[in-house]
């Protein structure tokens, strides 16, 4: 499994430890899971932009096209899934 997926997945695993006649309980929320994926996509997406510093002037028209279309992907996966207002996309 990739490490940044089972990362996630810790992240998504509460351990109760000592309950149920001194049992540790483990529960797993898909949703959050589900969520840490789409936001870990979303940063990046975000982070695979190229800044404008970082431009070459041969490939600035070649640069700014491929940043449009992560910024598109961007915001359609947010408003798809519902982080619209969490990473400031207008609907």
């Amino acid at each position: 499994m990739n490490e940044r997926i089972k990362e996630l997945s810790e992240q998504a695993t509460n351990i109760e430890y000592g309950v149920d006649n001194g049992f540790d309980r483990v529960t797993f929320d898909k949703e959050k899971f589900a969520e840490l994926i789409v936001a870990d996509c979303l940063k990046q997406i975000k982070d695979g932009l190229v800044d404008e510093s970082e431009l070459l002037y041969e490939h600035e028209e070649t640069t700014e096209c491929v940043n449009e279309a992560l910024m598109d992907a961007h915001h359609n996966i947010a408003i798809h899934f519902g982080f619209a207002e969490q990473f400031g996309v207008e609907e």
